[in-house]
């Protein structure tokens, strides 16, 4: 008999919201956190706008937020989620809790660069053709760049300075799946649990691309959104005129426990994690496969795991980009997947307000499912006016809507065709 794994703790920082209450909050009012880009000038860019975290002070989260003043963005936001999730579970005051036994894994991207200092470091070493001098870069470059700056774009340390913050000595791992990162994270952490490698891991995922090389870069691949002149309605995933992607950052962390554990210390349980798909689709690189094979197994994958049928789901919380190519393929594999079913399952996009998070997005989401299933109200699909013929499944258009849920789905599908689905239970013993 497999061991079953529970959430017994969760955190958000978002767009809409620095915790999970305040971001449900603003995703059942239909609140876009979209806005003009204030992290860099980016008058120049194609596209001007994301979905930046505002107003956030990791002090309001940690007693010794000082001492992480200049670390990168991600690993800020990861230690408040963490922080968060861990409070949630009770784990800082749980009595015998075997350190080795308690892991970490998330998914994560690169850290966010110190674009400032590392331009005035650039032109302050450059004679007047524009040429850099090397040997003086090398020399001033100590002065200007804060030496940490460097271990902080790896994608592990996030990961290293969450175990260190909260004794976390047991496995210890970071996934790179792009936008599906998150989401892996937990299926993998699921599987470790269940394989009897750990019985508590906190998994989710953090991530910041709001910087010119990360906003440059999608705007090469033509695909963030360009509606300049109204930023709160350029995330429209399925409308018939949505044009590209909005650019968002924050973290999601969950603390998943070996059910028998949880309750062995009187643990609160917010779900239980039962069905986990993986997939590439082995094809290009930026695409999805034109028939959705890749998202189509993940789907059926999750659903033979949790041992259910399509019309058991209650809500899927789609992956939802809000770009032509992504929307009308999940749509065609959300049919192909779950048949007849797919017409009466309600599905949404919360990145409609939040923006896409990317290697943050699917643990954002999947804590968004069991807010859903706890709740019985399902987040809208904001910015859906206009139908699409190529996507005509239950969006959940514009409103917040009563439903009871018992199985939530979530998809979540990256760059290199990584395709992942998470099948979330409501907790009944």
């Amino acid at each position: 008999m497999r061991r079953r794994v529970v959430v017994t703790g969760m955190g958000m920082v978002t767009p809409v919201g620095r915790d999970c209450a305040s971001t449900w909050k603003a995703l059942l009012e239909g609140r876009s956190g979209v806005g003009p880009i204030t992290l860099f000038d980016a008058r120049t860019f194609p596209t001007t706008f994301a979905a930046e975290v505002t107003d956030f002070q990791l002090a309001d989260h940690l007693e010794d937020a000082a001492r992480w003043d200049n670390y990168s963005r991600n690993t800020r936001f990861a230690l408040a989620a963490a922080k968060q999730a861990v409070e949630d579970a009770g784990l800082e005051t749980a009595s015998g809790l075997d350190r080795g036994r308690f892991g970490v894994y998330l998914g994560a991207g690169e850290g966010q660069h110190d674009f400032p200092r590392f331009v005035r470091a650039v032109f302050e070493t450059a004679n007047t053709e524009g040429k850099v001098d090397t040997a003086r870069f090398t020399r001033l470059a100590p002065t200007i760049l804060n030496p940490l700056h460097e271990a902080e774009q790896e994608p592990g340390t996030p990961s290293a300075h969450v175990a260190a913050r909260f004794g976390a000595e047991g496995l210890n791992v970071t996934c790179l799946t792009a936008c599906a990162a998150s989401s892996q994270a937990i299926g993998e952490a699921t599987e470790a649990i269940r394989r009897g490698e750990a019985d508590v891991i906190l998994s989710g995922g953090t991530h910041s691309m709001i910087h010119p090389l990360g906003v440059t870069g999608f705007n090469l691949l033509t695909a963030l959104s360009t509606r300049n002149d109204d930023p709160p309605r350029a995330s429209r995933p399925f409308d018939r005129d949505r044009d590209g992607f909005v650019l968002g950052e924050g973290a999601g962390m969950l603390v998943l426990e070996e059910l028998e554990h949880a309750r062995r210390r009187g643990a609160t349980i917010h779900g239980e994690v039962v069905g986990y798909g993986t997939t590439a689709d082995a094809f290009r690189i930026t695409d999805s496969h034109d028939e959705g094979r890749g998202a189509i197994a993940a789907m059926k994958q999750a659903l033979a795991d949790a041992r259910i049928t399509p019309d058991q789901l209650n809500y899927i919380n789609a992956h939802g980009t809000s770009t032509q190519v992504n929307d009308s393929i999940e749509t065609l594999a959300i049919k192909k997947a779950l048949g007849e079913a797919a017409y009466r399952i309600p599905v949404s996009s919360t990145k409609s307000m939040m923006g896409h998070l990317i290697a943050a997005a699917g643990s954002v989401e999947a804590i968004v499912c069991l807010l859903a299933i706890r709740e019985s109200v399902l987040p809208p699909t904001i910015n859906l006016d206009n139908p699409d013929h190529d996507c005509d499944l239950d969006y959940v258009p514009n409103q917040a809507r009563p439903h009871a849920v018992g199985y939530a789905l979530s998809n979540s599908f990256g760059f290199g065709g990584q395709n992942i689905a998470l099948i979330l239970k409501r907790f009944d013993g």
